[in-house]
């Protein structure tokens, strides 16, 4: 269940519909966690990724089984690679052919740089439009108090 692209329960589906599962597949094995897991707190491993990821904690996910025998480096390019196969648009995933590429060392970095680009411009859309909502309750509140 947690494999499946959100465009999926739509009934759309496309080949970057499998690209969402494959770096959901991938986050799995950098984790060493299912992609559900109600025990978590995080129950959609996605979430809990992007939690560790904000906080900039992302050592923290990474399955304690691999008794740290591995390249940091090569994890966060693993994950790099997942979270941009996993973005909400089909469009903007990459094609299973970038992909490859991206795993064999080419087109990632530039293709991080433009996504971190875009995820900011989106952050800070998401935080003004916040702060007008929160001023519109502000003013309904206000106005309520007015009227009392």
């Amino acid at each position: 269940m947690g494999r499946i692209a959100p465009e999926s329960f739509n009934g759309k589906s496309s080949e970057r519909t499998d690209v969402f599962g494959y770096g959901i597949m991938l986050l799995e094995l950098v984790t060493g966690q299912r992609a559900i897991d109600y025990a978590r707190e995080n129950a959609y491993l996605l979430d809990l990724v992007r939690k560790f990821e904000t906080e900039k904690r992302l050592d923290a996910i990474i399955d304690p089984n691999l008794n740290r025998s591995y390249n940091f480096q090569e994890v966060e390019i693993m994950i790099q690679i997942a979270w941009l196969c996993t973005q909400q648009l089909p469009e903007a995933r990459p094609a299973m052919s970038e992909v490859v590429c991206m795993l064999e060392g080419e087109g990632l970095a530039e293709r991080w740089e433009e996504w971190q680009h875009v995820e900011v411009t989106h952050r800070q859309e998401y935080e003004r439009l916040q702060r007008g909502f929160d001023w519109e309750i502000d003013s309904v509140n206000n106005q309520e108090a007015i009227e009392l």
